[in-house]
């Protein structure tokens, strides 16, 4: 797999690349894990002194309004994030509580009613992972 330019990603959907923005965005799609605010703040703020938690959620609100991350709330009290933005299955471990990404094997895309348009859908299923079973 060839490895990522995040910082041309950020420029790419109009975003200047800070050594934050990029750490953010890095962390996020080395980690599929669809890490919240905390974990990310936690796992960055060692590496970067200046980091706030608010950087950290104003940066996401940013890449989440230019599409390079989607929010997952799959939890009643956690917004989780993702930096896969293609549509897939949130699948949530009633055991462990992890979030894993399913890959949708769908042919045809959603269809509404004459007149709706889809600008974001997402889904989420709950139960236990195979490693749980």
């Amino acid at each position: 797999m060839e490895p990522v330019n995040y910082s041309k990603v950020l420029e790419t959907a109009g975003i200047r690349p800070s050594v934050q923005r990029v750490a953010v965005y890095s962390y996020l799609y080395e980690h599929p894990t669809h890490p919240d605010i905390e974990t990310i703040y936690n796992a960055l703020s060692p590496l970067y002194a200046t980091l706030s938690k608010t950087t950290v959620y104003n940066t996401l609100k940013l890449f989440e309004e230019k599409n390079i991350v989607q929010s997952v709330k799959i939890e009643d009290d956690k917004l989780r994030f993702d930096a896969d933005t293609s549509q897939h299955i949130h699948f949530k471990c009633l055991k462990c509580g992890k979030v894993i990404d399913i890959e949708e094997n769908k042919k045809t895309p959603l269809e509404l009613p004459s007149g709706f348009t889809i600008n974001k859908a997402q889904t989420y299923v709950w139960g236990v992972c195979p490693s749980c079973s």
